[in-house]
C-alpha cells in the first residue's frame, strides 16, 4: 500500500510539474516506500522461518533460509521436515534435506519413516533411508517391521479370523488330529520388499504340519512328542522369499479327532454292498426277461402243434378225395389208434398198481 501510495504521488508530481524537473522529496520518497516493502518482506521471511532456522543451526540439521522458503514455495510442510531432519541428525542417521522432502512429494509417511530409521540405528540394524522410503511407500508399515525385527512376535497357524480353528491331518493308521501351533516370527528388514507376508508363513507351516503328521505311522508317536514335528517343520525352509525368519515352531494344541480309516472303510463296504445288489439285480432281471421268452417260445411251439393237428383231418380229406387213402387202410389206422391208446391206458393202470404195491 505504500509503495502505491508513492507511485500515485509521483504520478501527481509528474503532471502537474510542466517543467518536466521531478521533485527531489518525491524520489526520496518513492525510494523509501520500496524499502520499506522489502524490510516488511524481509520481517515477515524472518519471524516465519528464523526460529526453525535457529533450531536447525544450534542442531547442526543445515537447513539454510532459502530451504525453507523453498520448502515454502513447493507447498512441503517445511515445520515437519525440520523436526524430523533434527530428530534423524540427533540419533546419528545421516540424510539429506532433499530426501526428506523428495519422499514427502511421493506422498510417503516421512514421520513414521524416520521413526523407524532412527529405531533400527538404535537397534545396529542396517536400514538406510533410502531402503526405508521404498518400504513405506510399497504399503508396508516399516515402523512395526522394525519393531518386529528387534522384537519377535507370535502369529497363529492356523488364523483363526480367516478359517477353521484347528488343522486337520491324518495319520497312516487312519486317526485324525486336530491341532494348533504358534510361529514366532522377526522381520528380516533386507528382504522386507519383495518377499512374502505372514500369510506365506501361516500356509506353510500349516502344510508342514499336515505333512509331518500324515507321514506318522500311529498317532500315539505324535501325542507322546509332539516336538517332533515342530523339528520337522522347521527342517524344511520355510521362511525362504518371505519377510520373516521363523524363531521357533510351537505345539500350542493337539487333540484325536475321528478314525477316518475306519469310515472310509465302512464307506467303501456300504459302496461294496450297493454295487453287489446292482449287480443280482440285474441278474434277476436278466433272468425274468429270458423265462418270459422262453414261455412265449412254449405257448408259440403249441401254437404250432395245434395248428399242425388241425391240418391232419384236412390231410385225411385230401387223400380220400385224391384216392391215396381207402376206406379199409382208414379203418385199420383207427384200430391202430384204438390199439395204442387202450395199451397206454393199461400202461398207466400197471404202473400206479405198482406204485401202490411199493407203498404197501
Amino acid at each position: 500500500m505504500i509503495a502505491l501510495h508513492a507511485f500515485a504521488l509521483f504520478a501527481q508530481n509528474k503532471v502537474g510539474n510542466s517543467s518536466g524537473k521531478f521533485d527531489p522529496s518525491v524520489i526520496l520518497f518513492v525510494i523509501a516506500a520500496i524499502a520499506g516493502l522489502f524490510f516488511l518482506v524481509f520481517m515477515f521471511i524472518f519471524f516465519s522461518f528464523i526460529r526453525l532456522w535457529i533450531q536447525s543451526k544450534l542442531t547442526g540439521a543445515g537447513i539454510s533460509l532459502f530451504n525453507l522458503v523453498g520448502m515454502k514455495l513447493r507447498k512441503v510442510n517445511y515445520e515437519m521436515i525440520v523436526t524430523q531432519k533434527i530428530a534423524l541428525v540427533q540419533a546419528g542417521v545421516r540424510v539429506t534435506t532433499e530426501d526428506l522432502e523428495s519422499h514427502f512429494l511421493a506422498r510417503g509417511n516421512v514421520p513414521r519413516t524416520a521413526a523407524a530409521v532412527i529405531a533400527a540405528n538404535k537397534a545396529n540394524l542396517d536400514l538406510p533411508w533410502r531402503t526405508a522410503a521404498a518400504i513405506d511407500l510399497a504399503g508396508r508399515d516399516i515402523l512395526d517391521a522394525v519393531k518386529t525385527s528387534v522384537n519377535p512376535k507370535v502369529i497363529d497357524c492356523p488364523d483363526p479370523t480367516k478359517g477353521k480353528p484347528l488343522l486337520d491331518a491324518v495319520c497312516k493308521s487312519g486317526i485324525q488330529l486336530l491341532a494348533k501351533a504358534r510361529v514366532t516370527v522377526r522381520t528380516k528388514l533386507d528382504r522386507l520388499v519383495g518377499g512374502a507376508t505372514e500369510e506365506t508363513i501361516i500356509a506353510r507351516v500349516g502344510e508342514g504340519i499336515v505333512k509331518a503328521i500324515g507321514s506318522s505311522a500311529d498317532h500315539k508317536e505324535v501325542l507322546e512328542d509332539p516336538n517332533r514335528i515342530s523339528k520337522t517343520v522347521l527342517n524344511n525352509a520355510l521362511d525362504a522369499q518371505t519377510a520373516f525368519e521363523i524363531v521357533s515352531i510351537d505345539i500350542a494344541h493337539i487333540e484325536v479327532g475321528e478314525n477316518i480309516g475306519a469310515k472310509l472303510q465302512i464307506d467303501q463296504a456300504r459302496a461294496d454292498l450297493q454295487v453287489a445288489q446292482a449287480e443280482a439285480e440285474k441278474r434277476r432281471a436278466a433272468a425274468v426277461a429270458k423265462e418270459q421268452e422262453m414261455r412265449a417260445s412254449v405257448e408259440e411251439n403249441r401254437a404250432k402243434v395245434v395248428e399242425a393237428e388241425a391240418q391232419v383231418p384236412q390231410a385225411l380229406a385230401e387223400a380220400f378225395r385224391a384216392g391215396h387213402l381207402g376206406a379199409m387202410d382208414y379203418y385199420n389206422m383207427r384200430n391202430i389208434q384204438a390199439d395204442t391208446s387202450m395199451r397206454n391206458n393199461l400202461a398207466s393202470l400197471s404202473g400206479g398198481g405198482q406204485g401202490s404195491e411199493g407203498a404197501r
